[in-house]
């Protein structure tokens, strides 16, 4: 059913652009969003992953670097039956971790100094298996399009402002201001319920492969108390890649309303410990290490 919803909401996202394109510029500024979007995708398709790391100033580590963790996120990928993605450390002290790359053969995650030093190895594993599942299931890719898309959005929104519009769409300059105020909320909207249907799964996945469904509930838990304690100055400076952390790095609001870019964190624990009372796959499973 996630999948579906996915599908749906990615629909809405391409109507909405191509709707605003024509209120911009009628049925040539249609087509012209059209294209506009094609090869933004197309950019962001190639070098998203490299654009999201260098922003938030990750570096890239090995078995020598990162003797605890390489090791750890190899063993899960062989378990996984998944390619082993490149592995990143971001120095911040906030804990948390995102996974990005267009497909498994492309990926890589990242998890912040933070998330090493104030979570337990099985907590980390928990996490880092959950980014794993946004890998598997084509996640990474989905949420760089629809973050693409909203940035479009809200591009062709401005050039409204300064253009004017197409004052003969049916609505007239009642319908230029609407869109232009209404259309890039919309678009965040899009996005944020995009990125929320995704997390409860890749919650779901990442304990079957960590294989221990309340690792990775009392690392969020832990994650979500720290994240709003401690500052991610680079996340704050880029709002846009908020949607792809665990966590949501920028102090949101915490409850499960229209406007959070994640699920409520107590909603997400409350299912892992259900999968784990209920002797799920995942609690049966040998775990990881």
């Amino acid at each position: 059913m996630g999948y579906v919803r996915t599908a749906i909401l990615m629909a809405a996202m391409t109507a909405l652009f191509m709707g605003v394109g024509f209120m911009l510029g009628g049925e040539a500024g249609m087509i012209l969003a059209l294209l506009v979007a094609a090869g933004m995708n197309v950019y962001s398709y190639w070098n998203s992953d490299r654009m999201i790391l260098r922003m938030h100033n990750a570096r890239e580590v090995d078995d020598r670097t990162a003797p605890g963790l390489v090791p750890m996120i190899r063993q899960m990928t062989e378990r996984a039956g998944m390619p082993m993605p490149r592995v990143y450390i971001i120095e911040t002290e906030q804990p948390n971790a995102f996974a990005t790359g267009r497909n498994p053969e492309n990926a890589a995650v990242a998890a912040t100094r933070g998330l090493l030093r104030a979570l337990s190895t099985e907590e980390v594993a928990g996490v880092m298996a959950h980014e794993l599942a946004h890998i598997r299931n084509r996640d990474t890719l989905i949420m760089t399009i629809t973050a693409t898309f909203a940035g479009a959005i809200s591009m062709l929104a401005n050039f409204a402002i300064f253009f004017g519009g197409n004052r003969n769409n049916p609505l007239g300059i009642v319908g230029v201001i609407a869109m232009m105020i209404l259309a890039p909320l919309a678009a965040g909207l899009v996005q944020m319920a995009i990125s929320r249907s995704r997390e409860y799964e890749a919650d779901r996945i990442g304990a079957e492969i960590c294989g221990r469904p309340q690792w990775l509930a009392g690392a969020l838990e832990k994650i979500d108390v720290l994240a709003k304690r401690i500052d991610n100055n680079v996340a704050e400076r880029n709002p846009a890649t908020a949607h792809m952390f665990i966590i949501n790095p920028l102090h949101a609001h915490r409850y499960d309303s229209l406007f959070s870019t994640h699920p409520a964190t107590a909603n997400r624990v409350a299912a892992l410990r259900a999968m784990a009372g209920a002797g799920s796959p995942a609690a049966s499973r040998r775990p990881w290490g």
